[in-house]
């Protein structure tokens, strides 16, 4: 898919908390690469969360714009008022033909901080379909929702669910761009380690896989972790734990805060995937593109966009922790299954290629100004 030319300079502001390690932020940071690179289009990165963190790098030709003051928890309903006054401002100092905002909690605030203004407003809502933010959010994004100009979903259940909860008329259904994984010329030396990425926090259900690992997994293997703690959850030590309790500490490996894992992925011969709540998780089409086959819980959205049970991985019902230990056994003893369910994803994870989906994404924020 190529992207549509516009007649004039087109000017694109970016709008997310922050870039701190996760998947939705490296989304917003791969497609704010692939905009910079467009020749006629100026590109604004607004943060403006409460730690403006800026873990992925970005280009040079790319304007970042984040508050002069610090969010301070002690004057919580101050400092939200002055987040909202600089969104405003910022926005209509810079006048952009198009905003495209990233988040759950965070689109509503987003769209809060225009009313009244007359601007092209693009929210792609990263969080699971069917979760309830609670119930102020709840009724916010029903009211706030329809009047952006156009809505970015992750999947076709998503879409439904949506249209079934607002009268949105403009939903575009668009998958996260997958990063192409890199591999040796040679090929990747395989260990035999099972991989997961993911944030420590609970809904990622690493407590569950270390259990798995541990009643399946031959001596020969080991299971790595790569994430932080987040939300204050504190769970590091508690999983550190866990494996040491389970007599197999110095089999899991965790990595904590990564900002390469091509390598790791590289090495890899599994990725297994334990989250209960997603909407289009990258790390799994990141792990496809590396050629691994995945085993991962078949939760509300995502996982099953990229995965064809038994061809490319395996598809696991909720919780079924039996039928994952069956699955994970069975690809752990099988090479040749490994190889070519590895094969079957790298070639099916294309369809969401960077330039496919950057460009979807870049051909929808600018229709109303490209006409």
């Amino acid at each position: 898919m190529s992207y549509k030319n516009s007649t004039k300079k087109l000017r694109i502001a970016l709008v997310i908390p922050s870039l701190q390690a996760g998947g939705m932020e490296r989304v917003m940071s791969e497609l704010a690469k692939d905009f910079s690179l467009i020749k006629g289009t100026d590109i604004h990165l607004i943060l403006y969360g409460i730690t403006r963190e800026l873990f992925f790098t970005i280009p040079d030709n790319i304007v970042v714009h984040k508050p002069t003051f610090e969010f301070n928890n002690k004057w919580r309903f101050l400092n939200t008022l002055k987040t909202l006054l600089f969104l405003r401002k910022t926005i209509k100092n810079l006048n952009p033909d198009s905003l495209l905002s990233f988040g759950e909690y965070w689109n509503n605030f987003f769209l809060l901080s225009l009313l009244g203004l007359k601007y092209k407003t693009y929210v792609s809502d990263r969080s699971q379909p069917d979760k309830s933010l609670g119930r102020l959010h709840d009724y916010l994004r029903h009211w706030l929702y329809p009047k952006s100009t156009g809505l970015i979903l992750q999947t076709e259940k998503a879409k439904n669910i949506f249209l079934s909860q607002t009268n949105h008329t403009n939903i575009a259904v668009i998958g996260n761009p997958i990063r192409e994984i890199v591999q040796p010329e040679r090929g990747p030396i395989k260990e035999k380690n099972v991989i997961m990425v993911g944030r420590l926090i609970k809904s990622k259900n690493q407590d569950r896989l270390i259990r798995i690992f541990a009643d399946v997994a031959p001596s020969d293997w080991k299971l790595t972790i790569v994430g932080y703690d987040h939300l204050k959850q504190n769970n590091m030590e508690r999983l550190k734990e866990l494996a040491s309790e389970l007599n197999i500490a110095d089999r899991v490996i965790f990595m904590g805060k990564q900002n390469k894992i091509d390598n790791i992925l590289n090495r890899s011969s599994i990725f297994a995937f334990t989250s209960s709540s997603e909407g289009f998780p990258n790390v799994i089409g990141e792990a496809m593109s590396a050629g691994l086959p995945v085993i991962a819980y078949d939760c509300n959205a995502g996982p099953s966009d990229m995965i064809d049970d038994g061809k490319n991985g395996f598809l696991i019902p909720l919780f079924n922790d039996e039928l994952f230990r069956k699955k994970l056994a069975i690809l752990m003893a099988d090479e040749a299954l490994r190889n070519e369910m590895g094969n079957s994803g790298k070639e099916s994870i294309r369809a969401f290629s960077k330039d496919i989906i950057s460009a979807e994404f870049y051909n929808f924020i600018t229709s109303e100004v490209c006409k």
